[in-house]
């Protein structure tokens, strides 16, 4: 290689980098624009979330009974069976309740949270039992 090849290679490559880094800039000034806006929302909303607490009646709202009682059904559903394993979607056909799968993904967290406490085991992959 000689040294006009080799000059006209390093300045492709400064052409290039030079490139690249304008790339870069507006990137970080596109990044810049989005992260302050954001940063704004996030503001106003801890301003709204403030305002909302304040006027919001004190006092420890209990959750909704629906909740509890869910617990409390799949709780007495695994007393009454502590050697059968379950899937959430066929606890919620032994318990009546639907078996669509937004209803049945909110069974899992539960089961999950169940498993977490220690009140049941996953044996298998979706499967619960009762802890023994």
């Amino acid at each position: 290689m000689n040294i006009t090849e080799l000059l006209a290679s390093l300045q492709a490559q400064h052409d290039e980098t030079g490139d690249r880094a304008r790339e870069l800039r507006d990137q970080i000034e596109h990044l810049t624009t989005a992260l302050t806006e954001t940063e704004a929302r996030l503001a106003k909303l801890t301003t709204t979330q403030k305002v909302i607490a304040e006027l919001a009646p004190a006092g420890n709202e209990p959750e909704p009974p629906e909740t509890n009682t869910a617990y409390q059904a799949i709780v007495n559903a695994f007393n009454q069976h502590p050697d059968q394993e379950f899937r959430a979607r066929e606890l919620h056909e032994l318990l009546g309740m639907p078996t669509d799968e937004a209803s049945v993904n909110v069974t899992r967290a539960r089961l999950g949270r169940l498993v977490r406490q220690g009140f049941l085991t996953q044996p298998g992959r979706g499967r619960y039992q009762k802890r023994t």
